[in-house]
């Protein structure tokens, strides 16, 4: 995304969604423990907003999405969502699918690591925001369900038929986004959905503590890095390699490259700038 800000200023103040900030860790909090944190139209919207921000200031070196409450989100609220969308028209359900859709697409691409901490329930829509971090620590209380199908929508919503597949393979992804079951902590680790499984009651904190590693790393090579794991997905092996050969020329000329022999020089930790 573009770090070129236009006249708005910076929200300051987010009413569907809880924003906390400490040292280049941003820690976004789905804040509707009533509901199991359901998602609104409201809620979509400021998290399409705020990642967008984000980006563009460019301060945030991970991110990390959580859950308030007894799980980590239910997925659409019934009764905001379900029940406002069947009085909408054609136009109007494409324009909120297309705002579901972009919450991911932000995910992906904005410039730092999303790491969602999963406990208790993470379904519909719930399950594909944790889908699109780039990783997803959960205790064994966590449970992923692809619900879609259940309502009678197609299991391919919000980009889950693209970075399913990609996560756990075509066979669990068929299974998964077909039947729509809940898939446990354990199965959901055997397959690859989960990147680290803690102990119960630990996800919050493992989460908090990967966020800080990540933060106090290379924050530059941990952008260029996300930005071609999402670019390459598609690309034959001639262009990734190209891709690749012109990310490493442009990073080898950074400050951090410079920084990180010097250090290897001086026997010391390298004082990453990001650079």
């Amino acid at each position: 995304m573009s770090p070129f800000p236009s006249s708005a200023p910076r929200t300051q103040q987010w009413r569907h969604i809880r924003l906390t900030r400490q040292d280049g860790i941003a820690t976004v909090t789905l804040d509707r423990p009533e509901k199991l944190n359901a998602l609104t139209f409201g809620a979509y919207a400021d998290l399409r907003d705020l990642l967008a921000e984000l980006s563009r200031e460019r301060s945030v070196r991970a991110l990390v999405l959580a859950g308030d409450g007894r799980g980590f989100c239910s997925g659409g609220d019934v009764d905001d969502i379900i029940g406002a969308t069947l009085a909408m028209d054609t136009a109007q359900l494409l324009d909120f699918n297309r705002m579901t859709g972009q919450v991911v697409r932000a995910l992906r691409e904005c410039p730092f690591p999303v790491i969602a901490a999963v406990h208790g329930a993470a379904a519909g829509a719930g399950a594909v925001l944790a889908l699109a971090a780039d990783f997803r620590v959960a205790d064994p209380t966590a449970r992923f369900s692809f619900l879609f199908t259940k309502v009678g929508l197609s299991g391919g919503d919000m980009g889950a038929a693209y970075l399913l597949p990609r996560v756990v393979g075509l066979g669990h992804a068929t299974r998964l986004l077909m039947l729509g079951e809940p898939v446990r902590a354990a199965e959901a680790e055997r397959i690859g959905l989960i990147s680290e499984l803690t102990e119960e009651g630990q996800a919050d904190k493992a989460a908090a503590d990967l966020a800080r590693r990540l933060a106090d790393g290379p924050a530059l090579a941990h952008a260029q890095t996300k930005a071609l794991l999402t670019a390459e997905l598609d690309m034959p092996l001639a262009a990734s390699v190209e891709l690749d050969a012109a990310t490493q020329a442009l990073l080898m000329n950074g400050e951090d490259y410079a920084e990180f022999h010097a250090a290897f020089t001086e026997k010391r930790a390298p004082n990453w700038q990001g650079r």
